[in-house]
């Protein structure tokens, strides 16, 4: 065992000798269910795996970088740079509708009007 895991073992050793652990909320009860009920049981096993590894789909992947890229066209102040960061936000979402369908990027395309809207009338 390695220092850092015997580190720990001995942080909780301690930690239940104090009784931190007593009368906790769940205490004594099966822990929640984790598996997607629509989900088919002969999968569930491999998505669990991918989970744990820290595998994300390229859909939720694709989402996120172009969540970021709004929040960062939301914070810049120089116009030309405004514009250029519209313009790389459109590409990520033309680029994701072509590659995952429009159904998954809908909620952040309505979102990227709003933030354009907003960034493109503070211009004025």
């Amino acid at each position: 065992m390695n220092i850092l895991a015997e580190l720990a073992e001995r942080a909780i050793r301690e930690a239940q000798q104090r009784g931190e652990f007593d009368d906790l909320s769940g205490q004594g009860q099966p822990l929640p269910e984790t598996n997607d009920p629509f989900m088919p049981e002969t999968l569930r096993m491999a998505y669990k795996m991918l989970k744990n590894a820290g595998y994300v789909p390229r859909e939720v992947q694709s989402q996120r970088e172009i969540r970021s890229l709004i929040e960062c066209l939301e914070r810049e102040t120089d116009e030309a740079l405004k514009m250029r960061q519209i313009q790389k936000v459109q590409l990520f979402i033309a680029k994701a509708r072509m590659e995952h369908g429009g159904l998954l990027q809908e909620e952040n395309e309505n979102y990227f009007q709003k933030v354009v809207a907003r960034v493109t009338l503070n211009k004025a």
